[in-house]
């Protein structure tokens, strides 16, 4: 059975039965503790927290997910990947452990004909937790699994809980028995490689309290109401049901082994080494090309990072597989026909995606080549100092910074004769872990602090935004915190965050910031608002501070937005979707927005592209929307169902999370987005658009910067003043400007050229009487001095060999030159054939002189160069440079 087929019949089954089937959300975790969704009930954890009540009291999904603390493992054992579809079904308050285990072994042991998957019951194997007498019950007596094929297990295994204070329940575990060939029999308890576990079902119906790990924590009390939350890994039960040996194998991975396969002519089940390789590359290039769909770009922080070192360990592996070319552009053509079933929006950004994988790809294989070059340095330095191990901290420096992977560091210093100190290595990844680990934890306690935003949402609701049609209206105070503290009410001066029943103010989203304004009170007194958030999902929360009089729960208020910042922000926030449509046009879907922010006059706007937006596309696109401008196009906006949206062509951001029902505007027949933002009513009201430019703001990803309306005009306005200077200067017209200043600059190029070679003339004259100045140390003819101030390094090199050239007769010779440049001291020592043959080398010559001088350098045997801090120790430098030629002649 086919891996579409699983996850068909699963929605199928559970729909039949009243669930809600929930599309898979995002691989990009609408919760800040999180920066990938790890498992199946993470969209659904709102609803388990009591943050937000539920659609429905069934709900069904199979989500995507994204795990990497096993990454090292993947492709060693059976069951370890970073990616993985978990099928779930969800009860909030509805069945318990009675429907959820009875649905389960009915979806397995159901025959194919009958929609089920068909798996022999005899070879199911149940866990239940320790004292969970209920569910071992339910298990024997109404399913009537035989009690030797039921197991107790303890909280480590059986007993669920998010890691924090919250939801927590027993669970109960369906294992699948693989055969003798196997391992040996006993049950989960005994061999969890041969009993696999399939399906997870969690009663969730305690809370827990503070504590560490997976077993140190305190059980509060029951929940209000029981919940169910299951879990069934779509890639182990294909593993079963397609017969093969591991999840590497099944449908969807096993393509594309064999497409690198093909790409490196390695065979499959040659080599255990080659086989892990080929798994990795499977596994991590699939991950990458979902992550990449759900818009994630390779960076160096948080999810961005994730993404390039998946990506970055499978190309390496392709290289250790023999390829030599560049192999990525295959491979995610292969996972995209493959998940695309599944997954049509994968068929639908293919080109974003090729776009984004292949630039990291090239960005890789130069990295690869500049690390390779610091291996190198770090290795001559090792076997100079007579050392045989090259240190945990550079192999660290080779992970961390140029994405090279242990194994790779390892190689590559073997081929050079030195091993790598892998305890200091693993000692380094573990502190780095470990500091990760803390700030994940930190960060995870703080849905504890909007308890009290959830307190005033279950007594008042959620909070009507009446900004759409509206700038100012009558509501009431339905919660009050004093500097974050509940509080019955709030006095002059006070820092306070206001939740009304009804508000007109904008809370900060979608790129757009917060309105401001003022909420007036029946008794006179006055909020003076300055930002508006939503910190649980409906509830605005109006932070400020009381101006005037006295607040009160339960108080009347009039609410009046600042209408000036609004319409400001209103026409940058149009002004982003024109830009957004007019870079599509230019540029392709790969302009896919990644970011944006509008702000009074001004917004900011980022988008995918592999490369720097030439400035003529630049001027085409601010043509394109100032052109749109002038067409006066009326701006709607549309509710709708996402379904319809699609149909219609509207576009999504990639991350944004969006209900059944959406909000899509359309700017006449140009732009058509789904939008939650508030916007202008004709484009003719933005006046202009004045785009100041485009930068990197990471790999893959571009920003505009630009000014809208009066902003622009300003801008504009300075930019002539400017240019009307200029003409006065160059005494010409605005058109000339270019060509007359270019001219100028040539002319100053040319006259600095011909100051320096009037320079570097003087410089080389000396070098006769420098090479007269030799003096005898030891049979070794010495040449040292320090040249006028302000000689450049190049100068000075030219010098110093001039000089060495000069010394008559065949004994050994070294030049040692000084001068100081921009305040520092700087000096290059040359010697010739015979000096070396003493021992006398320009890398440790110079070495000593730069110790003194406060600084170092090096070089190569015949001539070096260095530097220092203190340029009033030259002196010194020449004295000691003397006694090392006196030593070692």
């Amino acid at each position: 059975m086919e891996s579409a087929e699983i996850r068909r019949r699963w929605l199928s089954f559970f729909e039949e039965r009243g669930h809600t089937v929930v599309p898979s959300a995002s691989l990009i975790a609408d919760d800040p503790t999180l920066l990938l969704v790890p498992a199946g009930m993470v969209p659904f954890k709102p609803y388990f927290l009591g943050e937000v009540k539920p659609p429905a009291p069934r709900a069904t999904s199979v989500q995507k997910c994204v795990r990497t603390p096993d990454i090292e493992e993947v492709g060693k054992t059976t069951r370890h990947g970073t990616f993985f579809q978990m099928c779930g079904n969800f009860s909030f308050g509805d069945y318990f452990k009675e429907g959820a285990i009875t649905y389960a072994w009915e979806l397995l042991t159901s025959s194919v004909a009958d929609g089920g998957y068909g798996l022999d019951p005899e070879r199911l194997w149940i866990t239940v937790y320790l004292d969970d007498d209920e569910a071992e019950q339910i298990w024997r007596e109404k399913i009537g699994v035989p009690a030797e094929r039921i197991q107790r297990l303890g909280k480590k295994d059986n007993y669920w809980s998010m890691g924090v204070p919250g939801p927590c329940g027993p669970c109960s575990e369906i294992n699948y028995d693989r055969g003798p060939e196997f391992g040996v029999e006993g049950g989960p308890a005994v061999n969890d490689e041969r009993y696999v576990e399939i399906w997870n079902l969690v009663f969730m119906e305690f809370e827990r309290g503070e504590g560490t790990g997976k077993e140190d924590f305190e059980i509060l009390g029951e929940l209000p109401s029981k919940n169910i939350d299951t879990g069934l890994g779509l890639e182990r039960l294909a593993m079963i049901l397609q017969g093969v040996q591991n999840m590497y194998e099944t449908d969807t991975l096993r393509v594309v082994m064999d497409k690198a396969t093909e790409l490196t002519g390695v065979r499959y089940g040659a080599d255990h080494g080659s086989d892990v390789s080929l798994r990795v590359v499977a596994d991590h290039i699939r991950t990458s090309a979902m992550l990449i769909g759900d818009g994630v770009t390779p960076g160096n922080e948080g999810r961005g990072y994730v993404l390039r070192r998946i990506m970055r360990r499978a190309i390496r592996n392709m290289r250790l597989l023999g390829a030599t070319e560049p192999v990525v552009a295959d491979l995610i053509d292969v996972v995209i026909k493959t998940m695309g079933e599944q997954y049509p929006e994968l068929e639908t950004d293919r080109k974003r995606i090729e776009t984004v994988a292949l630039a990291e790809e090239a960005a890789f294989l130069k990295a690869l080549k500049g690390g390779t070059n610091i291996l190198d340095t770090a290795v001559t330095e090792t076997k100079s100092a007579g050392g045989q191990v090259l240190s945990g901290d550079k192999a660290f420096l080779l992970h961390d910074t140029w994405g090279f992977p242990i194994d790779l560091t390892l190689e590559m210093a073997a081929e050079q004769g030195l091993s790598v100190d892998e305890d200091g290595f693993r000692r380094l990844m573990k502190e780095q872990r470990e500091r990760a680990k803390a700030d994940a934890k930190a960060k995870k306690s703080g849905h504890a602090d909007l308890s009290a935003y959830r307190a005033v949402a279950d007594n008042s609701g959620t909070t009507e935004f009446t900004g759409y049609t509206s700038t100012a209206g009558e509501s009431t105070i339905v919660g009050l915190l004093v500097d974050g503290v509940p509080s019955p009410a709030a006095t002059e001066g006070d820092e306070v965050e206001i939740v009304l029943d009804r508000t007109p103010f904008y809370a900060e989203g979608g790129g757009q910031l917060a309105d401001q304004g003022r909420i007036k009170l029946d008794t006179g007194a006055v909020i003076q608002v300055r930002d508006v958030q939503q910190p649980v999902p409906g509830v605005s929360v109006h932070k400020g501070s009381v101006q005037v009089g006295e607040v009160t729960v339960g108080s009347s208020a009039y609410a009046a937005i600042d209408i000036n910042r609004r319409r400001a922000i209103a026409r940058a926030h149009s002004a982003t979707h024109l830009t957004h449509q007019a870079l599509r046009d230019a540029l392709g879907p790969t302009a896919a927005q990644a970011g944006s922010e509008n702000s009074p006059g001004r917004f900011r706007f980022d988008f995918g592209s592999p490369a720097a937006v030439p400035g003529t596309v630049l001027l085409d696109v601010e043509q394109k929307i100032n052109e749109v401008l002038a067409r006066e196009l009326d701006v709607q906006a549309e509710v709708m169902s996402i379904d319809e949206a699609k149909k219609q062509g509207a576009i999504a951001e990639f991350g944004e999370k969006y209900g059944e029902r959406v909000r899509v505007v359309t700017i006449g027949d140009f732009s058509k987005e789904l939008c939650g933002g508030t916007h202008v009513h004709n484009t003719a009201q933005l006046g202009l658009v004045k785009l100041l430019g485009e930068s990197s703001i990471g790999s893959g990803v571009r920003r505009i910067e630009a000014l809208v309306g009066v902003d622009a005009y300003n801008f504009l306005a300075k930019e002539h003043t400017v240019v009307a200077q200029l003409q006065e200067l160059v005494k010409g017209r605005s058109e000339e400007l270019p060509e007359k200043i270019s001219g100028m600059l040539a002319k100053l190029k040319d006259a600095e050229k011909e100051i320096e070679r009037f320079r570097a003339e003087k410089v080389l004259a000396a070098a006769a009487g420098l090479a007269e100045s030799a003096k005898d140390v030891r049979g070794t003819a010495l040449v040292t001095g320090q040249v006028p101030d302000g000689t450049s390094a190049d100068d000075l090199r030219k010098l110093v060999l001039d000089v060495r050239g000069r010394v008559q007769g065949d004994r050994p010779v070294v030049v040692a030159l000084f001068t100081t440049a921009n305040g520092r001291p700087l000096t290059v020592i040359a010697t010739n054939e015979a000096a070396r043959g003493r021992g006398l080398k320009a890398g440790d010559l110079v070495r000593t002189a730069a110790k003194t001088l406060g600084g170092g350098g090096g070089g190569k045997p015949d001539v070096a160069q260095g530097g220092g801090q203190n340029p009033d120790a030259i002196g010194d430098a020449v004295a000691a440079v003397e006694r090392l030629v006196a030593e070692t002649a």
